[in-house]
């Protein structure tokens, strides 16, 4: 099957997954840019899981300030300082402390089920396993915590 570069190249910006992953994806799904975005997200849920059990020795620690009256600081982990000092890694611990910040969550259960507040359609778990994904590694929120006045 003719593959349409376009379409791969719109998958790539966005989940930010390799081109051989995305073009595979598109393949699988017979060139059906929703179902390469599902078969993407299957697959990057299977690779979180296989590395579930790998130990983290490398993070980043991010802060978000709301308005001078909400706080929030998230402890982001991976495997290596390599991807902690990733940009990317550093703009999820980042997008983490806001969704922190915004949504006030019990414990890691409650942040990891909830909406994402820029996409409402994706949860922070999806987040976090497409890091997963994109990194090759593990990558878990360890730690977070909110304060308020």
């Amino acid at each position: 099957m003719l593959m349409d570069a376009q379409k791969v190249k719109t998958l790539r910006q966005q989940t930010g997954i390799s081109f051989a992953q995305c073009k595979e994806a598109l393949d699988d799904a017979g060139n059906d840019l929703d179902q390469a975005l599902t078969i993407l997200k299957e697959k990057g849920a299977a690779i979180a899981e296989k590395k579930s059990g790998r130990e983290l020795k490398a993070g980043t620690i991010s802060a978000y300030i709301h308005q001078g009256i909400i706080g929030a600081m998230v402890e982001l982990q991976s495997e290596t300082d390599f991807v902690s000092k990733n940009p990317e890694f550093k703009n999820l611990a980042d997008e983490l402390a806001m969704q922190v910040a915004a949504v006030d969550p019990a414990d890691a259960e409650a942040l990891l089920t909830s909406p994402y507040i820029k996409e409402p359609d994706k949860t922070i778990d999806d987040l976090v396993k497409a890091a997963v994904q994109k990194f090759g590694e593990r990558v878990e929120v360890s730690r977070f915590i909110r304060f308020s006045l």
